[in-house]
């Protein structure tokens, strides 16, 4: 068994297209689909369902999928630690995270690029927390900034901060200045939300279901920046993270207030794959959260 079957096998599953894979991996579809061939001849097992056309993965080419990306997932770290002991670490670091997260992920991008100047970075935000998590798994991501829970179980992580939840609203819609606002209260002003299926949204759900109360949704969004935004225009309050209250210029119509009764308050943290050893990419961002300061 090579490094190349692999490739191409793991090509394959993302692709899903014989042709396109074999390109991908610069060479003829022909040599891809022999080598593919050997590969299952070699596992003993058929990991390709064939016919006119690529037609899926076998169940057993679905479980065998999973060793073979960590397979080249270890084969990509072991030689970058071999750079890393010549040159510094070096390379590009995945990082993903969840929509509220993405203000906190910036400020780790910098300690990361300063303490490593040949490395680079990609951020991929807006990333659904199911989604996050299994790309972290299966080592398409280097690691996710994400609510740390139940589902973050088996997966290496590192806590940062806790993030609380807060009413953004504009003043003419509020009785008097407060120090902070009940979701009874809150549930009596004009709302926009995050859509149905978010994390965000469901923890107001969440919250307004113990304060035996529920939310009158006028305007919906799937971005943590349009909530932001509709709040500023003085029509809509929302409930957003903290972190994203601090780092919009909110005008001072808009009134930012804690939410209580019950407060909402989540675990966020770095999350990362399993294995031993770490790989340097891995390693080096987990050194630059640990010296972050973000509660």
């Amino acid at each position: 068994m090579q490094l190349r079957q692999l490739e191409y096998f793991v090509t394959l599953a993302a692709e899903r297209h014989f042709t396109k894979a074999a390109e991908l991996c610069h060479v003829s579809q022909p040599a891809f689909s022999e080598a593919l061939a050997k590969l299952e001849r070699e596992l003993g097992v058929p990991l390709v369902r064939r016919g006119h056309a690529f037609e899926g993965l076998t169940p057993e080419g679905e479980r065998l999928l999973v060793w073979a990306r960590r397979l080249l997932a270890d084969h990509d770290a072991m030689r970058a630690e071999a750079v890393a002991l010549r040159a510094g670490v070096s390379g590009q670091a995945r990082i993903g995270t969840v929509p509220g997260a993405s203000v906190a992920a910036t400020r780790l991008i910098a300690p990361f690029c300063a303490r490593h100047p040949l490395a680079t970075v990609r951020l991929e935000t807006h990333l659904a927390s199911a989604e996050l998590l299994r790309r972290v798994r299966e080592f398409e991501l280097d690691a996710g900034v994400t609510f740390l829970d139940e589902s973050t179980a088996g997966l290496p992580s590192l806590p940062l901060y806790e993030e609380r939840y807060v009413l953004l609203a504009p003043r003419r819609l509020l009785a008097a200045e407060t120090g902070s606002i009940t979701w009874a209260q809150a549930s009596a002003l004009p709302m926009a939300a995050l859509v149905a299926g978010m994390r965000g949204r469901a923890l107001v759900d969440e919250a307004c279901a113990k304060a035996g109360v529920s939310i009158s949704v006028h305007v919906e969004t799937d971005s943590l920046d349009s909530l932001c935004a509709l709040a500023g225009t003085g029509r809509w309050s929302t409930v957003a993270p903290a972190s994203w209250a601090q780092a919009w210029e909110l005008g001072g119509d808009t009134a930012v207030i804690p939410l209580v009764e019950p407060a909402v308050v989540t675990r966020m943290g770095l999350v990362f794959a399993a294995g031993s050893p770490t790989p340097p990419l891995t390693k080096a961002l987990v050194e630059a959260a640990r010296g972050l300061r973000l509660s």
